[in-house]
C-alpha cells in the first residue's frame, strides 16, 4: 500500500506545480492599474508661456482614444489625465500630488519642461512613482542612480549643442556666436553642450555674448538688438517656440542676418517658422530625430501616413505641420510599448524595470537609423540626432545621423 502512494503523492504535487506555474500565475497591480484599467497622469503647460506644447498632450490624448477604441492593451482601457501647470513649478506639484494622492495614477509620463519636473521629481522619487519619458532634454533627467523612478526620452540638449559646435567648427571656425537661451536648467545644458563641442579657447574666441530671457519676459526683442550690436555673425537661438519665433521675426526686422541655429525643441514649422515668417526662417539651421511631417521625402512613407490618417479621424483640429504632433504620437508609442511588455504585473518597479529594457525598439516616426535603447544604466533612450537646413517651406535633412559620442569627436 504504501508503494502505491508514492505515485499518487507524485501526481498531487506535479498538480500542484502546475497550478503556480508563471503561465498562470497571479496578476501583480499597483494603485492605478487593473484588469480594466491603466492610469496614466500627465502634466502639460496648456496655458501661459509655453502653451504651443500643448499640442503634444492633446495628440497623446487623442492617441490613448484610438487605442481604446481598438481594445486597449491586453484588454485594459487607458485612462489619461492630464492636467494644466501652466509652466508654473508650484501648479506642477499641485498637479502631481493630485495625481498621486487622489487620481492614484500608475505613473506619470511626458511631464513637460525642465524646471516643472526638476520641481516634482523628488517627491516622485520618494513616492516611487514612475516619472516616465519626460518631455524634456536636461540631462539630469538621465540620473539612475540618483533617481531611479524618472526617466527622459528624447536626446539630451547637450548633445545637440555639441552637435552644433561640430558644424559651426568644421564650416563657420572664425565666426562669432552670439547665444540666447532661456534661463533654467535647459538652457544651460545647451550652452554647456556647445561650449564643450567647442573646447574652452574656441568658446572663449568666438562666443560675444550669452543671453537669458525669462519665460514670463513679454519679448525678447531687447537681447536679439544686442546680438546684432555686439557683432554676432552665428545665432543660437535656444529659446521656446514663442520666444524663438519671436528672436527669428526680430532679427529680420532690424536686418541682421546671422547664420541662425534654431533648437530642436521650437523647429517645429507649424508652430514656430510661420509665426516667425517662412521667408525670415529660410537658412535657419537645426536638428531632428523625428520625421518632419512637412518635408516631401515622407509624403509616402507608411508611419506618416499613419499618422496622417489618425490626425484626419481622431485629432482633426490638430496641427499637421508641426512636429509637436508627430512628438507625442511617438511618445505614446513608446509608453504602450513598455506596458506591453509588462504585461499582466502593472506595478510601478515593474513599469521601470521595463522602460529600462528597450533593445533597438524602432518607431516609424523616428529617422531612419535611429533606434530607442535603454538600459538599468543608460536612461536616454534616444541618442542620435541629424541636422537639417529649412528651405522656407520644409527642412532638408544633410549628413548622417550623429551620435553623442561622434559629437564629442
Amino acid at each position: 500500500m504504501a508503494q502505491r502512494k508514492i505515485p499518487l503523492l507524485a501526481s498531487v504535487l506535479l498538480g500542484i506545480a502546475v497550478g503556480i506555474h508563471p503561465a498562470t500565475a497571479e496578476k501583480k497591480y499597483d494603485p492605478g492599474a487593473s484588469d480594466t484599467e491603466i492610469k496614466i497622469g500627465n502634466i502639460m503647460p496648456y496655458s501661459g508661456p509655453l502653451s504651443a506644447y500643448a499640442l503634444i498632450g492633446r495628440t497623446q490624448a487623442a492617441f490613448f482614444k484610438k487605442l481604446n477604441d481598438e481594445g486597449g492593451i491586453n484588454g485594459r482601457k487607458i485612462n489619461f489625465i492630464s492636467y494644466d501647470d501652466a509652466f508654473s513649478p508650484p501648479k506642477t506639484v499641485e498637479q502631481a500630488r493630485k495625481l498621486v494622492e487622489s487620481d492614484e495614477v500608475l505613473l506619470i509620463f511626458q511631464s513637460l519642461g525642465t524646471p516643472t519636473n526638476n520641481a516634482i521629481q523628488k517627491y516622485l522619487d520618494l513616492k516611487k512613482v514612475p516619472q516616465l519619458f519626460v518631455a524634456t532634454g536636461a540631462t539630469k533627467f538621465g540620473d539612475p542612480k540618483n533617481f531611479p523612478w524618472t526617466m527622459g526620452w528624447q536626446p539630451t540638449y547637450q548633445t545637440e549643442g555639441r552637435i552644433y559646435a561640430k558644424y559651426i567648427l568644421r564650416n563657420l571656425p572664425q565666426g562669432k556666436i552670439g547665444v540666447l537661451y532661456q534661463n533654467d536648467d535647459s538652457g544651460r545644458d545647451y550652452l554647456k553642450g556647445l561650449k564643450d563641442g567647442l573646447g574652452p579657447e574656441a568658446a572663449k574666441r568666438m562666443i560675444v555674448a550669452e543671453l537669458p530671457y525669462d519665460p514670463s519676459e513679454p519679448t525678447v526683442d531687447s537681447q536679439v538688438v544686442t546680438l546684432k550690436t555686439l557683432g554676432a555673425d552665428i545665432f543660437f537661438d535656444e529659446a521656446s517656440p514663442k520666444f524663438a519665433a519671436q528672436a527669428i521675426r526680430k532679427a529680420a526686422e532690424i536686418g541682421w542676418k546671422p547664420t541662425l541655429f534654431l533648437a530642436s525643441v521650437s523647429n517645429s514649422v507649424g508652430s514656430v517658422l510661420k509665426p516667425a515668417g517662412l521667408e525670415n526662417s529660410r537658412g535657419v539651421l537645426s536638428s531632428n530625430y523625428i520625421k518632419d511631417p512637412t518635408d516631401p521625402a515622407w509624403k509616402d512613407d507608411p508611419a506618416i501616413r499613419e499618422w496622417a490618417a489618425f490626425m484626419d479621424k481622431y485629432f482633426p483640429e490638430g496641427d499637421k505641420t508641426s512636429t509637436f504632433s508627430v512628438y507625442g504620437y511617438a511618445t505614446a508609442q513608446t509608453m504602450v510599448q513598455v506596458l506591453k511588455q509588462c504585461g499582466d504585473e502593472l506595478t510601478r518597479e515593474n513599469i521601470m524595470k521595463q522602460a529600462a529594457n528597450l533593445k533597438d525598439f524602432e518607431l516609424g516616426l523616428l529617422l531612419p537609423g535611429i533606434r530607442i535603447n535603454t538600459s538599468a544604466t543608460d536612461y536616454f533612450p534616444i541618442e542620435q540626432m541629424q541636422m537639417s537646413r529649412f528651405n522656407g517651406e520644409h527642412g532638408e535633412l544633410f549628413g548622417s545621423p550623429i551620435s553623442a559620442e561622434m559629437a564629442t569627436q
